[in-house]
C-alpha cells in the first residue's frame, strides 16, 4: 500500500497517493492579501460557467500545509486544483438535480457564522470592512452564491456516499496491504458514557438581565446610544448574527415563534420592547430595518442571565447516581436517556462519541482537563461523582461520567481497534468511489484546467 498513516488526534491520516476522507471545502471568505496591493490573478479552470482562480488554489494549499504541518509540492497544490474542480463539478450536478435545494434562511445563517468567524479574526467588523474595502452586507453578497454552491455539493456529496458501505472481508483487506513497519501507535483512549445536566440561572440572575435589557433599551430609545455599539458591548457570545446583532435576508417562518411574533408586529425602525426568547434561555430587544413580505432584515441585542453555580445540577445527578448505585438492575443508558440533557449523547444511551468521527474510541490525552481529572481514578464500570465539564462541543455544564473501558497505547490493531480501521476503510472506499464519479461527470460537464504541474514549477522559478 502506498499509504504511510499516522496518528493525529482521534483518527489516521494518510499522506501521499489519494487523500482519506471527504474532499475539503474552500471557505473563500479571508483576503489573501490587503486591498491595496495589485496582485495579478489568473484562472486555474474552468468548470462550466464557472472558474477556479490561482489564488483560491493557494489560499487552500495554505490551509493544508498549515493543517497538516506539511511542506508544499507542486503535487500538492494540483490535488488542492482537483478539489476545488470537484466541488464545482458536484454543484452544477447538484443544480441540475431538483430534488437538492438549499433554502435562503440555510445559507443566511452559515453566511453569518462564516462571517462572524472572520470578524473575530480580523478583531472587529470594522478592521474586515477595511481588509476587503466593504461593507459587511457588501461582503455577504459577494460569497452568497459561492457558498450556496458548497452547501449545493455538500449535500449531493452526502447523498451519494450514503450509499456506498463497506463489508468485514474489505476492511481486513484493506487494513492487510498496510505494510507492517507503517502501522501507527496509537496512543491512549476510553470510551466513556456520560448524563449531563445544564446549570440552570436562578431568579435573581433572570431579573438582573431583564433589568439590563430594559437599561439598553432606554439608552438607545431615549438616550441616543446605537442598537449596534449595545448589541457589540451586551450581546451575549452565542447571539444568532454579527457582533453588531444583524441578520439578513430572515424569513419570519424560520424563527423561533417568540422571536418571529415580536418581529412581525414590530414596525420599521422602531425598537422592540423587551422580551424572553426560551429558546436561547435570554432577554432580547430588536430592531426592523426592512421588510419585504416575510423577509425582513434586523438589528438585536440577547442578554442572558449570568451563569449559576450549578448546585441544582449537581444535586439531580448525584440523585441519579445515588440511583444507580443501588439498583444494579437500572441500565445506566435507560437512565441518560431519561435524564441526561445533552439530546446528542442522550440519544445514545449517553454514550460520548468524537463529534467528527463518531468514534467512541476517544484519545485521552485530546479530552480536555475537566474530562481527565473526572475519569482519572476510575475503573472501568465505575460511575464518577458529579463535576464540572465543558463538553466536547464547548458548552458548560455538569455530567456523570462511567468508564466503559481504557485501552493503552499499542500498535494497531484490527482486534483492538476494529471501529476505528473500519471507518478509516470505509473513507478510502468513499473516497475512490467519488473519485470515479466526478471522473464521470468531467465527461458530461465542461472543465478545462489552465495551469498545468510544469507551468506551476515554472511560476515558482520566476
Amino acid at each position: 500500500m502506498r499509504h504511510v498513516c499516522r496518528v493525529f488526534s482521534s483518527s489516521f491520516q494518510c499522506g501521499g497517493g489519494v487523500l482519506l476522507g471527504a474532499v475539503l471545502l474552500l471557505a473563500s471568505f479571508a483576503p489573501a492579501h490587503g486591498q491595496n496591493t495589485q496582485v495579478v490573478d489568473r484562472i486555474a479552470a474552468v468548470v462550466g460557467d464557472e472558474i477556479v482562480l490561482k489564488s483560491e488554489v493557494d489560499q487552500l494549499v495554505r490551509r493544508q500545509t498549515q493543517r497538516q504541518n506539511a511542506s508544499y509540492s507542486n503535487t500538492l497544490w494540483m490535488e488542492a486544483l482537483r478539489q476545488l474542480v470537484d466541488q464545482k463539478l458536484l454543484a452544477e450536478e447538484a443544480r441540475r438535480d431538483t430534488t437538492i435545494t438549499v433554502s435562503d434562511q440555510q445559507l443566511s445563517d452559515q453566511l453569518d457564522r462564516r462571517i462572524n468567524q472572520y470578524v473575530k479574526r480580523a478583531g472587529s467588523e470594522e478592521r474586515l470592512e477595511q481588509a476587503y474595502g466593504k461593507s459587511i452586507l457588501e461582503i455577504k453578497e459577494q460569497f452568497r452564491e459561492d457558498l450556496r454552491g458548497q452547501i449545493l455539493s455538500q449535500q449531493l456529496r452526502r447523498r451519494h456516499m450514503q450509499g456506498i458501505d463497506i463489508t468485514p472481508s474489505e476492511v481486513r483487506q484493506w487494513f492487510e496491504r498496510i505494510p507492517q513497519d507503517s502501522l501507527p501507535q496509537l496512543p491512549k483512549t476510553v470510551r466513556l458514557s456520560h448524563i449531563v445536566r445544564y446549570p440552570k440561572p436562578t431568579e435573581e440572575s433572570r431579573q438582573q438581565a431583564k433589568s439590563l435589557i430594559a437599561s439598553v433599551r432606554d439608552s438607545i430609545v431615549n438616550g441616543g446610544a446605537s442598537l449596534e455599539a449595545m448589541a457589540r458591548q451586551f450581546s451575549a457570545p452565542d447571539a444568532a448574527g454579527t457582533a453588531s446583532g444583524a441578520l439578513t435576508n430572515v424569513n419570519l417562518d424560520d424563527l423561533v415563534p417568540e422571536f418571529a411574533a415580536v418581529a412581525s408586529r414590530t414596525p420599521v425602525g422602531t425598537v422592540s420592547q423587551p422580551f424572553y426568547n426560551e429558546s436561547q434561555n435570554g432577554f432580547h430587544i430588536l430592531r426592523i430595518d426592512s421588510k419585504d413580505g416575510s423577509a425582513v432584515d434586523l438589528h438585536h441585542v440577547l442578554i442572558k442571565p449570568d451563569a449559576p453555580t450549578g448546585e441544582r445540577a449537581k444535586e439531580y445527578l448525584s440523585a441519579v447516581r445515588d440511583t444507580l448505585l443501588s439498583d444494579e438492575d437500572v441500565p445506566f443508558e435507560r437512565m441518560a436517556r431519561r435524564h441526561s440533557e445533552e439530546d446528542r449523547t442522550a440519544q445514545n444511551g449517553g454514550r460520548v462519541t468524537d463529534p467528527e468521527s463518531d468514534t467512541r474510541d476517544l484519545v485521552l490525552d485530546a479530552l480536555g482537563p475537566s474530562w481527565t481529572r473526572t475519569i482519572r481514578t476510575l475503573d472501568p464500570g465505575e460511575i464518577s461523582e458529579p463535576s464540572r465539564v465543558q463538553l466536547l462541543n464547548g458548552d458548560e455544564a455538569y455530567h456523570i461520567v462511567r468508564l466503559e473501558r481504557r485501552v493503552p497505547a499499542h500498535r494497531a490493531s484490527l482486534e483492538t481497534d476494529y471501529a476505528r480501521i473500519r471507518q478509516l476503510a470505509l473513507q478510502d472506499k468513499r473516497s475512490r468511489k467519488m473519485r470515479e464519479w466526478t471522473d464521470q461527470l468531467r465527461e458530461k460537464i465542461y472543465v478545462d484546467i489552465r495551469i498545468t504541474e510544469s507551468e506551476l514549477t515554472a511560476m515558482r522559478r520566476r
